[in-house]
């Protein structure tokens, strides 16, 4: 018999929220590390806020604003204003936030501004550390080798917006007064046109993002740019370091340098040597020197193109170093997810503190999704 096509809704329920997430679903496992992290994270969110003594009206929940950023990163949310619209109707993403099914939904401007008070409390940093520790109890870093790499994270500010510093209110991009030599308006003269000028980060800068920097690697084209680099544990790739810096060519060496002699601040015996693995670009006498200085061995990929390549022979011919030569390729994962599904390849904030924030964040979401993943194989293999 053919069912009728009609809609009865019911006046009550008697099913919960986690009923109707199927039990095996992979946010599960993940939900339980953030909540775990969280709750750690309590004396700091705490004093982000005033007593309660003092009354007003609370705030949202700096947890939930926290989890729902993570599902941002999780389910390549472009917006806070489509984040907004799928927990609405999206009862996964109302379960992992923290949201009944009656509760109402914030509003974009609400939830961005919320977000501003995180950043400024390092709240993101404080997850992503407090992640990497959790993968640290579960044995799974090694402590002791490394690899490190930077990627290039396009700004959200144009080619337009990168005019001469010393130019007037009443100028146009190229420093002209807007009007050409006939006294007609030109259009050779409006904002944008720079074909045949020289521009450089000395003499420009972007009006949309001044911490943006005109840089090009390779073969790409010159885009205003911002380079997020990790530092990723050899044992399974999980990134243990994360940082947002200027784009320039020697950002990656000068940030490897930083997180490197963070990992090796970081382990119990100064005496024991760490190792570090990275590609061509690293070659350089001043970084291996200075790698060699804290005690760590410099596994980078020998550069011998028209040069002699500052790591040294007996170091390049050892079994250690092909060995990092092979894992230091696992920190192509990590930049991969975070541009694709992450949506870091172009931000949607400007200023670099916040540019980091959100690339910490992301690297945070990318090793929830890496220690779910190697929890899944424990279990399937009972280790």
């Amino acid at each position: 018999m053919r069912g009728a096509d009609t809609f009865t809704e019911s006046l009550f329920t008697m099913r919960h929220l986690d009923d109707f997430v199927p039990a095996n679903h992979p946010l599960r496992p993940i939900k339980q590390m953030v909540n775990a992290a969280l709750l750690k994270m309590d004396a700091l969110l705490g004093r982000m806020y005033a007593a309660d003594t003092k009354g007003g009206r609370p705030s949202i929940a700096p947890e939930k604003l926290i989890r729902a950023m993570l599902l941002q990163a999780f389910y390549s949310v472009r917006s806070e204003r489509q984040l907004m619209e799928q927990t609405q109707y999206n009862l996964l993403f109302r379960w992992f936030i923290g949201l009944s099914m009656d509760d109402s939904v914030w509003v974009a401007s609400v939830f961005s501004k919320n977000r501003e008070r995180l950043i400024e409390h390092d709240t993101v940093i404080e997850l992503f550390n407090l992640i990497v520790q959790q993968a640290d109890e579960q044995q799974l870093l090694s402590g002791e080798h490394f690899s490190v790499d930077g990627s290039l994270i396009q700004a959200w500010a144009g080619h337009k917006s990168f005019v001469r510093k010393d130019r007037k209110d009443d100028q146009d991009a190229d420093g002209s007064d807007g009007e050409s030599k006939s006294g007609n308006d030109s259009d050779n003269s409006e904002a944008g046109n720079f074909k045949g000028q020289k521009r450089s980060n000395e003499t420009h800068a972007s009006t949309t993002d001044a911490d943006a920097r005109l840089y090009r690697k390779g073969k790409t084209a010159s885009e205003l740019r911002f380079m997020g680099h990790t530092l990723t544990d050899n044992r399974h790739g999980l990134v243990v370091n994360a940082r947002v810096t200027q784009a320039d060519g020697y950002a990656e060496r000068e940030a490897a340098k930083a997180m490197i002699n963070d990992a090796r601040q970081a382990h119990e015996d100064p005496d024991v040597s760490i190792t570090l693995g990275a590609d061509k670009g690293y070659d350089a006498k001043e970084f291996i020197e200075t790698l060699q200085a804290m005690n760590v061995l410099p596994h980078v990929a020998q550069n011998t193109s028209g040069r002699r390549s500052a790591v040294p022979d007996e170091i390049a011919a050892s079994v250690g170093y092909q060995i990092s030569q092979t894992k230091r390729k696992l920190i192509e994962q990590g930049f991969g997810w975070a541009k694709t599904v992450g949506r870091m390849r172009q931000v949607m904030v400007r200023g670099l503190e916040k540019v980091e924030q959100m690339f910490v964040l992301t690297m945070s979401a990318y090793n929830l999704t890496r220690l779910r993943t190697l929890g899944s194989v424990r279990l399937q293999t009972g280790a």
